[in-house]
């Protein structure tokens, strides 16, 4: 007969854990929010600016590969670019291997001072 009253359970509200099934998802939900304005969109805008600098190169242009060399654009392809790392060494890379643009500055030298004892 005790087992028969365990069986039973508690009485009162109508459905129990209706309120709970929502409220348990919210902390999930904001850390998803959290992690998208903090690493996915970040990503995404970076990997959108890599796309438009490799898709944008022309020769001419001064780079550096993935691979750490740098040289310039001898000859530019759909899939490849041929770059000149030293006098009359050419090798061919694939686009997606460049990991960026060098800016060239003109910088004039700087005039050496003439020391007056």
């Amino acid at each position: 007969m005790i087992g028969i009253a365990y069986a039973m359970g508690t009485g009162g509200s109508a459905a129990p854990g209706s309120s709970g099934g929502f409220t348990s998802f919210i902390p999930l939900i904001l850390m998803f929010v959290i992690f998208y304005f903090l690493l996915i969109r970040p990503q995404q805008k970076k990997t959108k600016q890599h796309r438009e600098v490799v898709n944008n190169l022309k020769t001419g242009d001064s780079i550096i590969t993935s691979g750490g060399i740098y040289g310039k654009i001898t000859g530019v392809t759909d899939t490849t670019l041929t770059i000149e790392i030293a006098d009359r060494v050419r090798i061919k890379i694939a686009r997606g291997n460049v990991a960026g643009l060098i800016e060239t500055q003109n910088q004039s030298q700087p005039v050496p001072k003439n020391k007056s004892k």
